[in-house]
């Protein structure tokens, strides 16, 4: 596989979680310039902060920068990508899941998380001045495969991002294009809950899986790292669920 030496990667979403782990790993990996972008300013700087710590700690070379984005405004994608310039690889891990079922959510909420989820994405990727042989990679889940009783919309709209995936693989080669499918992840999204729930679900969750236990996103960090060093895959989506979609 190649290397992440001296590129440039962006990582939308970058401020948390995921998106955060992916960031982290990309200097790890001595990319010469990672830049960070959320909807929330505050979160840039807290982010720019840390990641200039990691840095330091660890003698890495690559520089840090951030920018607040909306992702579901279209111009400020266009002036994001045309202020950044040539990249080799863009990552998204941004977009709230759905917060209730197909019963409990209205149309207009199900139209944003789709223009966030789908058309955003698509908008990233046409935007993006990515180089040859760089790489768009797209989050995804595990509902796509295993619809769970209640989400029939979420299962419609990763498998509409796969596919999108797949169209845009053809449509931006030499581009390569791929998706990261993570199941349970120990992320701050679980922090909004009341701890008691949240320890019930996380145990009841980590018991249901084959490894018996839920991610870190360390190691899901690793197969976006994966896709984009690894030159020969495109088109293809990477389940990281510690089996979920088999029990």
């Amino acid at each position: 596989m190649t290397s992440l030496r001296d590129q440039t990667i962006v990582v939308i979403g970058g401020t948390s979680g995921i998106g955060f782990a992916v960031a982290q790993a990309s200097l790890y990996q001595h990319a010469a310039h990672v830049v960070v972008a959320s909807s929330t300013s505050e979160k840039v700087t807290r982010t720019l902060a840390r990641l200039t710590e990691t840095t330091k700690q660890h003698n890495l070379g690559g520089r840090v920068t951030g920018k607040t984005l909306d992702i579901g405004n279209a111009d400020e994608v266009k002036k994001f990508f045309a202020e950044i310039g040539e990249i080799d690889h863009v990552v998204i891990t941004s977009g709230d899941n759905l917060k209730n079922g197909f019963k409990g959510v209205d149309l207009e909420t199900l139209k944003d998380t789709f223009d966030i989820r789908f058309w955003a994405a698509a908008l990233v990727a046409q935007q993006a001045h990515i180089k040859s042989g760089g790489s768009v990679t797209l989050t995804g889940g595990v509902a796509s495969i295993k619809p769970p009783p209640g989400w029939p919309v979420a299962a419609g709209l990763a498998g509409a991002v796969e596919s999108l995936v797949r169209g845009l693989a053809v449509e931006l080669a030499p581009i390569r294009v791929n998706l990261v499918a993570p199941g349970a992840v120990l992320t701050e999204r679980w922090d909004s809950l009341p701890t008691d729930r949240r320890d019930k679900l996380l145990r009841d969750s980590a018991e249901k899986l084959l490894v018996k236990r839920i991610g870190i996103p360390e190691e899901v960090a690793d197969a976006y790292i994966f896709f984009m060093k690894c030159g020969f895959v495109t088109g293809e989506i990477l389940h990281i669920n510690g089996g979920q979609t088999l029990v």
